[in-house]
C-alpha cells in the first residue's frame, strides 16, 4: 500500500505495530516507517491529506482509533479502508472452499473475522462517506500459490495447533481435482471512505 502511494504523495508515514512486517516493506525514498499502534501516534496534529488502512481496521479498537484519525486528519482530508473478503474462483473450486471456510476451519475464526464477511458493512464509520463503486481484483493463481495462499489462514493456524494436522491436507485432493494447475481467483475488494464530520 505505502509503495502505490509514494508515486502519487510528496510524503508517506507508514505504521504498524510489527517490526516485522516494516522489515519486509517495500522501501522508497519518500516512505517513512515507524513501529506504533493505530490508536495512539505520535504524529502532528492536523497532518495529513490520507489516512488509509489496509486489510487491518478490524483489529482495531474503533473508538481509540477513530479518535486519533480526528486529531491528525486535515479538516478536508480523508480515510479510506481497504479489505478483502473470501475469494471466489470456478463454481466447483467455490463450493469446496466454502465449505472449507465455514464447516472444517469455522469454528476457530478470530471474532473480527465477521467484519470481513459483512464486507465493512458493520464495522462503525463516523465519517461523511464518499460513495464508490464496487471494486474487485482478480488473479491467475497456480494450484500451489492457491495452497500456499490457504496454510497462512490464522484459522488454520488455529486448527493445527489444536489439532496437530493442517486441514489444507484434507481437502488438497478435491481442491485439486476442481481447481486444476491454473485458474482465476477473484478477491472482492472492501472500500469504504469518508472525511470528517464538521
Amino acid at each position: 500500500m505505502a509503495g502505490e502511494l509514494a508515486k502519487f504523495f510528496k510524503e508517506v508515514q507508514a505504521s504498524d505495530i510489527s517490526q516485522q512486517q516494516l522489515d519486509n516493506a517495500v522501501s522508497q525514498p519518500n516512505i517513512h516507517y515507524s513501529v506504533q499502534p493505530a490508536e495512539k501516534t505520535s504524529f502532528p496534529d492536523h497532518n495529513f491529506d490520507l489516512i488509509t488502512v489496509a486489510q487491518a481496521i478490524h483489529w482495531f479498537n474503533f473508538e481509540a482509533f477513530y479518535k486519533e484519525v480526528e486529531r491528525v486528519l486535515k479538516p478536508d482530508g480523508i480515510i479510506a479502508v481497504i479489505g478483502y473478503s473470501l475469494f471466489k474462483s470456478n463454481p466447483e473450486t467455490d463450493e469446496v472452499i466454502l465449505n472449507f471456510y465455514r464447516d472444517i476451519i469455522g469454528p476457530l475464526w478470530d471474532e473480527e473475522r465477521r467484519y470481513l464477511d459483512e464486507k465493512y458493512k458493520s464495522i462503525p464509520f463516523p465519517f461523511k462517506e464518499i460513495k464508490s463503486p464496487a471494486f474487485e481484483q482478480e488473479y491467475q493463481w497456480t494450484f500451489t500459490h492457491l495452497i500456499g495462499y490457504l496454510k497462512t489462514w490464522s484459522a488454520v493456524k488455529h486448527y493445527e495447533k489444536a489439532k496437530g494436522e493442517n486441514p489444507v491436507d484434507l481437502i488438497e485432493d478435491e481442491l485439486k481435482a476442481s481447481f486444476g494447475a491454473k485458474n482465476k481467483v477473484v478477491f472482492p475488494i472492501l472500500f469504504r471512505s469518508g472525511k470528517l464530520v464538521r
